[in-house]
């Protein structure tokens, strides 16, 4: 299958995406993952105001297939949720990189990010995984 991508994002090896917007980043989850959990039915984000750490679990996603933790691809403090996901998880599987954010960060440490894949290295990293 042939998956979407978002050229201006940057993609962790768990799914998420993180793409920068002024002086926030902003986290979503790929294209490939919402495919991979099929119909969302719910998102549990983080609190407005709490600090994160790269690579920890912050958000749940769950699916009529499974419940899939959301890691935080950068350290820093949630500046924003988007809401619209409580009453539209859908909008998950329709609109990953755009309507479906799950939080903004104000990051302490921009140069984590550097960890992360382009958008053809993680295309190559899916291709990699696929048996």
């Amino acid at each position: 299958m042939a998956f979407k991508y978002d050229s201006n994002a940057r993609y962790a090896k768990t799914h998420e995406w993180a793409r920068i917007e002024g002086d926030l980043v902003v986290v979503g989850i790929s294209d490939y993952a919402q495919d991979a959990l099929s119909d969302v039915v719910f998102v549990e984000l983080p609190a407005v105001g709490s600090t994160v750490s790269a690579g920890t679990a912050v958000a749940v996603v769950e699916s009529v297939k499974a419940a899939e933790d959301v890691y935080s691809p950068v350290s820093g403090e949630v500046v924003a949720v988007n809401e619209k996901l409580a009453d539209k998880p859908e909008l998950v599987n329709a609109d990953p990189y755009g309507e479906a954010w799950f939080f903004k960060v104000r990051p302490s440490n921009l140069s984590e990010l550097d960890g992360l894949m382009d958008a053809a290295a993680y295309e190559a990293f899916l291709a990699s995984q696929e048996h």
